[in-house]
């Protein structure tokens, strides 16, 4: 695939602090979505952001973004606050929202000519990256065809795609395997590591899927009712959630092993399924079998 035109390379902004976040809130209405969150990300790391839907994840994200501003708080990303100088932030992040936001109309060529224009890639690399990480996805054969003909999973990498075209210092990736095969998001997954480790960039990445956030992220942050409820790498989440864990009777080698119960440990939620499972268990008795 070629991208058309000449666009002047896209001047470099003054780095080195990435995110850092102090007592963000949002309020929507009588709605706290975000309470007090304090958050740093560093460069060349992968931080993961794990919640139930619903904890604030896509909120915070879009502050980040600049796309919402926060109630009250301090947000710097690279030293700039989104709301006072939105494209200088803009032009120095990838983003891949919860929900894709495309150009229905337009081809994935013509999207993408669109995305190197507005971020000033040269036309040489534009064509390099997008003919790569095109051919890597499979998407050669719809170019041509218009976004909104194509399946949920096929929009989706032409998001990523658009995010990684201009190797963005910060890469903020809200759910970003929703709808992709297990081939892509392998490729995804490997794609966020060699952004951190070989290009130095930082990646803010969101899920609820606790697997994804255990094999690719340095840092976890835990995020429950628009509350930062614990933060570090794996290993220290397992000190903290093991230091409230209480042992069965007569159990031995037990404890809190896997990032699952470790979330769950953390935002008290253990307890509450514990309660479920046995009313359902009671709503769906096991049935006797016929004599």
């Amino acid at each position: 695939m070629e991208v058309r035109g000449d666009y002047p390379a896209r001047p470099r902004l003054a780095e080195e602090s990435v995110v850092e976040i102090s007592r963000a809130t949002k309020q929507f209405d009588s709605i706290n979505a975000l309470c007090g969150i304090d958050l740093k990300v560093r460069s060349g790391e992968v931080y993961g952001l794990l919640g139930p839907n619903g904890a604030g994840k896509s909120t915070l994200i879009k502050i980040i973004a600049g796309i919402v501003q926060p109630t009250s708080g301090s947000v710097r990303v690279l030293g700039l606050d989104p709301s006072v100088n939105p494209i200088e932030v803009k032009s120095a992040i990838g983003y891949v929202p919860e929900s894709n936001v495309l150009y229905d109309s337009l081809s994935p060529r013509d999207f993408f000519e669109f995305v190197a224009s507005i971020r000033g890639i040269d036309r040489t690399s534009a064509n390099e990256k997008v003919a790569k990480l095109a051919e890597a996805f499979g998407l050669e054969q719809y170019y041509d065809s218009p976004i909104a003909t194509l399946s949920m999973g096929t929009k989706q990498k032409i998001s990523i795609v658009a995010a990684f075209m201009h190797s963005p210092k910060l890469l903020l990736l809200d759910e970003p395997l929703n709808g992709l095969d297990s081939r892509s998001s392998r490729i995804v997954k490997d794609l966020i590591s060699l952004h951190a480790q070989r290009n130095g960039g930082a990646v803010l990445f969101s899920t609820h899927i606790m697997e994804i956030a255990e094999r690719i992220c340095g840092r976890i942050g835990i995020i429950y009712q628009g509350k930062l409820v614990a933060e570090g790498t794996l290993d220290e989440l397992r000190s903290k959630a093991s230091a409230l864990y209480t042992p069965r009777a007569n159990v031995s080698n037990e404890g809190v092993a896997t990032l699952e119960e470790v979330f769950l440990k953390l935002t008290n939620e253990e307890e509450e399924i514990a309660e479920t499972v046995r009313t359902l268990r009671e709503a769906f008795p096991v049935r006797q079998p016929l004599v």
